[in-house]
């Protein structure tokens, strides 16, 4: 009798460890089919894609000639490889004295709609010239700028073969670099390839972070779908006294106070440090900040608060981050034209 109750028992437990594990099973497959990656880069119908106009884009995007000193370029502080961020707390102008923002990545930016950490910008285009011409940045006028590629007769032989006209205007400069920036993308990741069927791809602690990341961890609700950023702002309970995020932009607005860009995940465990303002120095602090909570005040998220989470629990989720790392991808950098 004795051996039958216990065998019972066994029975049950087991069969309560199958459900559990074919339930955890179901719950991966249903949110998998949510982060498969679009198959074409979107381009506007007012800047379509041409390849002239993308290797023009690039020359200029790491020419330096588009700064006063003529030694800051774009991918100065958007570099391939850190991730297309330059890897400091706060960015550096061509003066060499640090801005107020954190630079960010520019890895799948071409699915956004409004950019900058406030998102000040509505395209790729409209952005362009803000650091170009922003004295703490890069501290060119738009006529030396003008100048100076004019002077050039294979950028003057650039413009004439991305654009009808051939102008070398701000226009065209703009949507040349913002055509080339549309084609930078995060690379293959082992999640994807989990996305894709490869079982073995992530491990199982990665997959129990996964479940973390879409349940307990909130963590979804803001970095969501495929390019793991919903773009839009929120308060997340870092920004501190008149750092006020887009709530510069809507000072009557009181949940926008404080709110920045939410960032993409990918490549994320290669981009510290962390935040606007890179104030948090590793992956391990950020969760202990979510975890915490933040700072509590009238324009905090709403999704943002304590979560509770173990160490167990913590270290699943960090695996499941570092499955975002995608394979290093050359890039030949264009020599400048001169």
């Amino acid at each position: 009798m004795f051996w039958k109750i216990g065998g019972i028992i066994v029975s049950a437990i087991l069969i309560f460890s199958v459900a559990l594990v074919a339930n955890e099973q179901l719950r991966l497959a249903s949110l998998r089919k949510d982060y498969v990656r679009p198959a074409e880069i979107p381009y506007p119908d007012d800047d379509p894609y041409s390849i002239a106009k993308v290797k023009l884009g690039k020359t200029l995007f790491f020419d330096p000639i588009l700064s006063a000193t003529g030694t800051t370029s774009c991918a100065t502080c958007h570099r391939p490889d850190r991730s297309w961020e330059d890897g400091l707390a706060l960015a550096v102008g061509d003066n060499r004295q640090a801005l107020k923002l954190k630079t960010p990545t520019l890895i799948d930016v071409a699915w956004l709609d409004r950019l900058g950490w406030t998102g000040r910008f509505h395209s790729l285009e409209q952005i362009t010239f803000a650091p170009i011409v922003s004295s703490s940045n890069m501290n060119m006028s738009e006529k030396d700028v003008v100048a100076r590629l004019s002077s050039i007769p294979d950028y003057v032989r650039g413009f004439s073969a991305a654009f009808d006209d051939g102008a070398i205007t701000r226009a065209h400069i703009e949507e040349a670099i913002a055509t080339y920036e549309r084609s930078i993308l995060s690379t293959d990741a082992p999640f994807d390839r989990w996305i894709n069927g490869d079982e073995n791809a992530i491990d199982a602690s990665a997959k129990r972070g996964f479940l973390i990341f879409n349940g307990k961890g909130r963590c979804n609700e803001c970095h969501s779908g495929w390019a793991f950023t919903d773009g839009s702002f929120h308060d997340i309970g870092v920004a501190k006294d008149q750092d006020m995020g887009r709530g510069q932009l809507f000072p009557t607005s009181v949940k926008l106070r404080h709110a920045f860009k939410t960032p993409t995940l990918r490549d994320v465990a290669l981009r510290a440090p962390y935040m606007h303002d890179g104030s948090v120095p590793t992956l391990e602090a950020v969760i202990d900040l979510y975890d915490k909570g933040g700072i509590a005040r009238p324009s905090r998220a709403e999704v943002i608060r304590p979560l509770g989470l173990s160490a167990g629990e913590k270290a699943d989720l960090l695996a499941f981050l570092k499955t975002l790392t995608g394979a290093p991808q050359p890039i030949a950098v264009p020599v400048p034209p001169r």
